[in-house]
């Protein structure tokens, strides 16, 4: 029993990663980034300002962010930001805190930062500097150590909750128009689409105002956010459910010990009865989605067609089978999934050694990180090597380490995020495909499925910057079992 407790647990707690990741691009969309593509970029000049905004998560408050601005003699700025999130995962309260400091040049064009995020079981840091149009940065959990660099259209610009430019420009009710940013939590680069709404009165803790609406769109996700006259943020909502509202500091950093429980948010409530799966090869599911998202739901053993999902059992290949050729994106060693790195080279090799084929090795390596990784949650962004030295996470963590072994044992396999049913409703999850023989296959290293059953529903592909797109489902996504 307790097994099974974990499990559920750890199956759910995949949301509360989607989660992190979007209270991170919350925070960074209004300090980190952004090339603004209309008239003018208006520099802030205020010589110092120390602001506070409550979080809240349904009708509760369970965190807050406190942001300091401060101007230097030479014209330059430098920015303070902390963030303090109480979460309550069954009948435990789990401290989320993440920590930004930021140069700015005269011109408010980022120059560096240094970003730090902590939660139960996982640390991680990251640095980095901007060279021209490059962010240059390094990553640390503690036990690993990782660079890279991304590559930007311009310079990148911060823009703080102070947004009086966005009033300045002469936007008019309905106008459109894009912006480049930077996310230093997911350590990525991505467009948003801003929209202007034009003034309305909006009721917030009991108090009417007359403010201006924004809508910004990113990966599918809608995050809404208010501005007074002078151009400050009063409120801003993100689809995973949080709520920022300007308070007073008495206010924002006043915390409950007892908050909502998070992980009753994060089920897709099911409708019909769910077939016994023994023997069953394919199952149909009517999806209700936000009419905005986009998702490519018609691609291997998924048929989509009318808001209706038909999805296939694979067939193993054959023993002889081998590892697809052309998938070179899939064979890559990435930031999060090192598959070049010696650790990971070395057992790969180890685990396949007595292989004789491209299935054989997929079984041996599922099976290992299936036995050797504790199933636990973990708040984190989850990579393989971390995972390795910890032998610890939920399904982020197992299929990220699953990945990068089966990579470098030649075998092209990728990350896919989804949902999959558990306890008799739907939960966020992730987990594996591989191609074999010129067809992927599914697998669920922290089920030990080969291939993965019906109930796994592919949303994305990817690492953690493509994952962070099933946001726009959250709170949004009905799934009926039609046959």
């Amino acid at each position: 029993m307790k097994t099974e407790n974990r499990f559920s647990t750890m199956i759910r707690i995949t949301f509360l990663m989607v989660w992190v990741i979007l209270f991170g691009l919350l925070l960074q969309r209004d300090y980190f980034v952004r090339t603004l593509d209309i008239r003018e970029a208006q520099v802030l000049k205020r010589d110092k300002e120390e602001s506070f905004m409550g979080i809240y998560f349904k009708n509760e408050r369970i965190g807050y962010v406190k942001n300091r601005l401060i101007k230097e003699k030479d014209g330059a700025m430098t920015l303070f930001q902390n963030a303090f999130l109480l979460l309550k995962i069954i009948d435990q309260n789990h401290p989320v805190r993440m920590s930004i400091q930021a140069s700015l040049t005269r011109d408010s064009r980022l120059k560096d930062f240094s970003l730090h995020l902590s939660s139960p079981f996982y640390k991680m840091a990251a640095q980095g500097k901007v060279l021209d149009n490059e962010v240059r940065f390094t990553m640390s959990t503690g036990k690993e150590e990782i660079s890279d660099t991304i590559r930007l259209n311009r310079p990148p610009i911060l823009s703080t909750n102070m947004r009086g430019y966005l009033l300045k420009q002469g936007l008019e009710k309905g106008e459109k128009f894009k912006v480049p940013y930077f996310d230093p939590v997911s350590l990525s680069a991505k467009d948003s689409l801003m929209e202007y709404r034009g003034l309305k009165k909006i009721l917030i803790r009991g108090r009417i105002y007359r403010l201006h609406h924004f809508i910004e769109t990113f990966s599918g996700i809608r995050i809404n956010f208010y501005l007074d006259e002078q151009g400050k943020v009063i409120k801003e909502e993100s689809p995973a459910g949080f709520v920022f509202i300007s308070e007073p500091e008495f206010k924002a950093t006043d915390i409950p010990e007892s908050g909502p429980e998070i992980l009753s948010s994060v089920s897709v409530p099911l409708t019909g009865e769910m077939p016994d799966l023994e023997g069953l090869k394919s199952i149909g599911y009517r999806l209700t989605m936000p009419e905005e998202t986009e998702f490519d739901l018609n691609k291997d053993r998924q048929t989509f067609n009318n808001n209706i999902l038909t999805i296939i059992l694979e067939s193993l290949p054959a023993e002889n089978s081998a590892p697809c050729i052309g998938q070179e994106d899939e064979l890559e060693s990435t930031v999060y999934i090192q598959a070049k790195a010696v650790p990971i080279s070395d057992l790969s090799r180890s685990i396949t050694r007595d292989a004789e084929n491209g299935i054989d090795k997929v079984r041996l390596l599922a099976e290992w990180v299936y036995s050797n990784i504790e199933k636990r949650p973990v708040l984190s962004i989850p990579d393989a090597l971390t995972t390795l030295h910890t032998k610890v996470g939920d399904c982020n963590e197992h299929a990220a380490l699953f990945a990068a072994l089966a990579r470098s044992a030649s075998i092209p396999a990728r990350i896919v995020a989804g949902v999959t049913f558990h306890n008799g409703a739907f939960f966020y999850h992730a987990w594996n495909e591989v191609c074999l023989d010129n067809q992927w296959i599914s697998l669920d290293t922290t089920k030990n499925q080969i291939p993965a059953d019906i109930t796994h529903i592919k949303f994305v592909e990817g690492e953690t910057r493509e994952q962070v797109k099933i946001g726009a489902l959250l709170g949004r996504l009905k799934i009926e079992v039609i046959n």
